[in-house]
């Protein structure tokens, strides 16, 4: 089993990546409204705020160990609910050069690793 302080720089690390993307919601939102699905209702810049704010409150959420449970549970279903953003930008990013099409298109299995990550920090939290 993980040792106490492996499983809390894991916990950590996630936490920091979470905030890390809300805050770039923020200060360069235009990448995240282009990929906002557009049969949301209202303003896409709207939705890449609120998903700012959900990935910095699950951040912190994660941080604390008291919450980091719930947090991990949290951050699992906010991997998943982003899904269809990272399906818009595949298909967006079709014509695009080599480089950007492999990015658009790693996103999609790259959030298997990142739910899993999510739940074992839940699992392991104390």
């Amino acid at each position: 089993m993980a040792s106490t302080r492996s499983r809390s720089r894991s916990a950590l690390a996630l936490a920091g990546l979470l905030g890390v993307a809300g805050v770039t919601h923020f200060a360069k939102p235009r990448p995240y409204d282009s990929i906002v699905p557009r049969v949301l209702p209202g303003e896409p810049r709207t939705w890449t705020y609120a998903s700012g704010v959900a990935e910095i409150a699950v951040a912190a959420a994660v941080a604390v160990p008291r919450t980091r449970r719930l947090g991990g549970l949290l951050a699992a279903g906010l991997f998943a609910a982003v899904f269809p953003a990272n399906v818009k930008m595949a298909i967006d990013y079709r014509d695009r050069g080599p480089r950007a099409k492999a990015i658009a298109w790693g996103r999609l299995p790259g959030q298997i690793p990142l739910i899993i990550w999510a739940l074992r920090v839940r699992r392991s939290a104390a």
